[in-house]
């Protein structure tokens, strides 16, 4: 790892907002002469909203080598949500050092979308794509906490590192800092102690120098 790497973000938000000025007066008038039905309308209309089958999921796309940058830029033309996790690194050219991005999981990038034959075509059918990861020809989904994980570390602005995917490790969650609440695992590296959490489906993993004082066991 070099001296300050630190890592960050690339991902596309959409939102909107509005003010609406009443009194408690009005407010309260409106609220008690609403019909039952459309209080009942409203309850089924946003029961649909919520339904599991139609509500987004992360999925991890395969791209090929060197086009995480320029799917990021394709799916967020269309806008789909997408999430690209780089950190910053020291690259030694020739004559000069300079610092450039680079994606945290080389060949991956994370995109948040209805899990659809028509989507699924839509997005693999962009130059690059190669395929969503996943098993016996379904895409599988990334447990979003995992995604929030990720999110947590690089906006941390603190120093991260890939780390070799593994199974075995204390269970802990930080208690402290920045990364409060994040659950991972705690091992050892040349004498220090260093926080980890995985992405199952793609197998990776990232890390960070941690004090062992800041984390419990779980």
């Amino acid at each position: 790892m070099w001296p300050g790497q630190t890592g960050t973000i690339a991902d596309f938000t959409i939102g909107s907002g509005f003010q609406c000025n009443v009194s408690l007066a009005d407010f309260a008038k409106t609220m008690t002469e609403q019909p039952d039905s459309t209080i009942e309308s409203e309850r089924a209309s946003e029961g649909s909203v919520l339904d599991p089958l139609i509500e987004p999921k992360w999925y991890a796309l395969y791209t090929r080598s060197r086009f995480e940058k320029k799917m990021l830029s394709e799916l967020t033309d269309r806008r789909i949500e997408v999430f690209l996790p780089m950190r910053e690194v020291l690259s030694r050219w020739k004559d000069r050092k300079k610092r450039i991005w680079i994606p945290l999981f080389p060949g991956y990038i994370f995109v948040n979308h209805v899990d659809t034959p028509e989507n699924r075509f839509r997005i693999l059918n962009i130059p690059g794509a190669v395929r969503f990861v996943g098993f016996e020809g379904r895409a599988n989904q990334v447990p979003a906490e995992q995604i929030l994980s990720v999110r947590k570390f690089l906006e941390a602005s603190i120093s991260v590192d890939p780390y070799p995917y593994m199974q075995v490790g204390t269970q802990v969650e930080v208690i402290a800092g920045p990364l409060k609440g994040i659950r991972g695992m705690l091992v050892e590296k040349r004498g220090r102690f260093r926080f980890v959490i995985k992405v199952d489906l793609i197998r990776q993993a990232v890390s960070v120098e941690i004090d062992a004082s800041d984390v419990r066991q779980v």
